[in-house]
């Protein structure tokens, strides 16, 4: 059974994602027909995690040296959000209408070009460079340039961390917000977490507000800095949805959204005790999952 691999990721880094789902009505009208078609396939979730997952294995393990995604399928996440309510009671307006489907469509073209350029410009970019033969870096840059020249303005609907979860994302999320435990064979297999972008948005820029008044030398402040900018380009009707992945097993329950919250509450307050609590229950929590990344 495909599941299984799925469940235990292969031996692969624990990798998270954050995702935005976006309304049919956001995408280029060119693209929806597809998109839709694709969202209306009845595949389990878990089916969908696990195809992308066998078809990165198989594109590591390809003769050629080619490990990049070639566009010609690409694999589209969908999730579900009430009906909007209507305007007054006599309006017209179905109180049983059917729950409206929101779509993150994969973008693996895009995303790899991010991922690679990325690597290049790090500390592994020599031996990236000796991973990654130059003819094929050029040859996912034309498949690129076809993609961005097809849709024109690209908004990429999913990022990813590997070997834990950047505190930022967490400030996107509350405690009370939406959540799917996944379990199977007394395994944790990942949580999802959702929010509205709407939500998420303004708690990312009550984050931002405080930090930069009392504490603008922090790291942290320019990844939700970008983070907002990211989701300013989504529709307003978008959901968010954080998934731990299989490092979900490790730390949940998980309190992470809480102490962020908590943390930046008390930097805004000058209560300095309360905010170095909230960092150590953080750290004592991930530090030791993101030590994993350098362990033999």
């Amino acid at each position: 059974m495909t599941g299984n691999l799925y469940r235990g990721q292969a031996g692969l880094p624990f990798s998270s994602t954050l995702r935005v789902y976006e309304p049919l009505e956001a995408f280029p009208e060119d693209q929806r027909p597809a998109i839709k078609a694709a969202g209306a396939r009845a595949v389990p979730r878990a089916a969908v995690e696990n195809a992308e997952l066998l078809a990165s294995l198989g594109r590591i393990t390809r003769s050629g040296g080619d490990p990049f995604p070639t566009g010609r399928t690409d694999l589209v996440r969908v999730t579900t959000v009430p009906a909007p309510e209507g305007g007054a009671p006599d309006d017209g307006a179905d109180a049983d209408a059917e729950p409206v489907l929101l779509y993150c469509p994969s973008q693996l073209v895009l995303r790899a070009g991010l991922a690679a350029n990325a690597l290049m410009e790090g500390i592994h970019g020599p031996l990236a460079e000796l991973l990654i033969p130059e003819e094929q870096r050029d040859r996912h840059q034309e498949r690129i340039d076809q993609v961005k020249s097809r849709d024109g303005s690209i908004r990429v609907h999913t990022r990813a961390s590997t070997w834990g979860i950047p505190f930022s994302w967490f400030s996107l999320f509350m405690e009370s917000d939406r959540k799917d435990v996944v379990e199977a064979a007394g395994r944790i297999l990942t949580v999802r977490v959702w929010a509205p972008i709407t939500d998420a948005l303004e708690r990312a820029r009550y984050a931002v507000a405080n930090l930069a008044l009392a504490a603008p030398d922090l790291d942290m402040l320019d990844d939700l800095a970008q983070l907002t900018e990211w989701l300013e380009l989504f529709h307003v009707n978008s959901m968010v949805e954080l998934d731990y992945g299989a490092v979900a097993d490790k730390v949940y329950p998980d309190e992470s959204p809480m102490d962020i919250r908590l943390g930046i509450e008390c930097l805004a307050e000058g209560d300095m005790t309360g905010a170095a609590a909230a960092y150590r229950r953080l750290a004592s929590r991930w530090i030791p999952i993101r030590q994993l990344a350098r362990a033999s």
